[in-house]
């Protein structure tokens, strides 16, 4: 049986239809959800595992508009449930997820039957929304050093010392092509606060730095 706090918010009726009509998948890393210019078929529910939502512009750069966990809703999906327009990007499993799909019918029928519902799927529309905003702040008005630095001094802080990901898939996360990556990282090891391998960062001196804090 799906568990989501979103189901939680109908009655014991509407919540049985619910259960009754959704369908539960498992989907491994690497599985494409949905792509861009497909229509969306009904709100994916996140049970578990991680997905993420990236976009691809036609320069071939990408960038990770936001990532969804455990009791997650997709956002770009409601937008396109609630406009009947397509995707504009796409969503690739990270690790193992396992979703619950609330097809379009039934999403339109709780929408409208249920006020909690209706409600909660605003609030998590609304919340996306801010960090979407604050992603377009960054991506505008921050410099891509600075960035980089803040980017992986979050995962210093985390303690994550070795990270397993390479120029390219950085450069997704960060909205800006390989090439710079590489000659940021390049300075950064310079500086001694990182050090570089094939496919993995080490923060060296971004770790210590903190210790040292």
């Amino acid at each position: 049986m799906a568990k989501h706090s979103i189901l939680e918010t109908l009655n014991d009726s509407l919540r049985k239809d619910t259960l009754d009509e959704i369908s539960t998948m498992r989907f491994p890393p690497g599985q494409v959800l949905f792509s861009a210019g497909e229509h969306c078929r009904g709100l994916p529910l996140v049970l578990g595992g991680s997905i993420k939502v990236q976009m691809t512009g036609v320069s071939g750069h990408g960038i990770v508009l936001y990532r969804m966990g455990a009791d997650d809703i997709c956002t770009l999906s409601i937008g396109c449930l609630m406009t009947g327009r397509g995707y504009r990007a796409e969503a690739v499993v990270e690790e193992a997820a396992e979703v619950a799909i609330i097809p379009k019918g039934l999403f339109d029928r709780l929408m409208d039957q249920s006020a909690d519902f209706r409600l909660a799927i605003m609030e998590s529309y609304g919340r996306r929304l801010d960090d979407l905003m604050l992603l377009v702040e960054e991506v505008a008005f921050h410099r891509m050093d600075e960035r980089l630095e803040e980017w992986l001094l979050a995962r210093a802080t985390q303690g994550q010392r070795v990270l397993t990901i390479t120029h390219q898939e950085l450069g997704v996360e960060l909205g800006t092509a390989r090439e710079v990556v590489s000659r940021l990282l390049k300075e950064l090891e310079r500086r001694q606060q990182v050090k570089l391998a094939r496919g993995k960062i080490e923060l060296t001196g971004l770790v210590s730095g903190l210790t040292t804090a």
